[in-house]
């Protein structure tokens, strides 16, 4: 794949083979993260999972300490008490069966997160073939199937992230924006590792972190030296 000028420059400043500290890492972002508007910063993990087995799945969900510098449009499925609640707990978007008819016969989706209530789920079904692809159909593990609409919308707005490896083995997520800075950055990116080291399946043998980069959006990436 050929490089445009601005990434190749980029990546001449990283040392080949170099496996760097984080905070060493991070410290670079700005030399690495030259594009022209507040470049998203990723972590990429590669573990050591067959993700095809069940119970090597890797997933869960964790609330950044800084945000992740999105702002972050939330939809509510809801009614009665639960949509007031979730008015009031500061939900975009609060709706029931004309919101689901919307997005069944008009393809709507001006929205980043979809949080429902249990016994809305039956009637949300009729739209999982558009939401699911998109990675909007709410499921417990990732919080959005909930009771407590208020703390969803509240953990949703503060920065929560959803964490999943995918069919190659690696976990890849959103931890900031260039603007954060290197400390902030750092904070996001230890509250994540965290997350996933604790969430290492019983079943996963050998070496579980087999490699962590970070990278901005546009640019190259760091590897990363993390102990599991």
């Amino acid at each position: 794949m050929k490089h445009g000028k601005r990434y190749t420059a980029a990546a001449a400043t990283i040392e080949r083979g170099k496996v760097y500290d984080p905070q060493e890492a991070f410290a670079k972002i700005p030399e690495i993260a030259t594009a022209k508007f507040d470049e998203t910063i990723e972590a990429h993990v590669k573990l050591g999972v067959d993700p095809r087995q069940a119970d090597q799945q890797v997933r869960g969900t964790v609330v950044l300490p800084n945000g992740t510098g999105k702002s972050v449009r939330v939809l509510v499925i809801a009614k009665g008490d639960k949509a007031d609640i979730a008015q009031k707990a500061g939900a975009d978007i609060v709706g029931a069966e004309e919101i689901i008819a919307k997005i069944q016969n008009e393809n709507y989706l001006d929205f980043d997160v979809v949080i429902t209530s249990p016994d809305m789920m039956g009637q949300l079904g009729r739209v999982a073939r558009i939401l699911g692809p998109r990675g909007l159909m709410p499921s417990p593990k990732s919080g959005t199937i909930t009771q407590d609409i208020a703390k969803a919308i509240a953990d949703t707005k503060a920065g929560k992230v959803e964490y999943r490896v995918d069919k190659t083995s690696i976990v890849h997520c959103i931890i900031g924006k260039k603007s954060f800075g290197a400390d902030k950055l750092k904070e996001n990116f230890d509250t994540l590792m965290d997350a996933i080291i604790k969430a290492k399946p019983a079943a996963a043998k050998g070496t579980y972190l087999k490699s962590v980069y970070v990278t901005p959006a546009m640019g190259p990436g760091l590897k990363v030296n993390v102990r599991a």
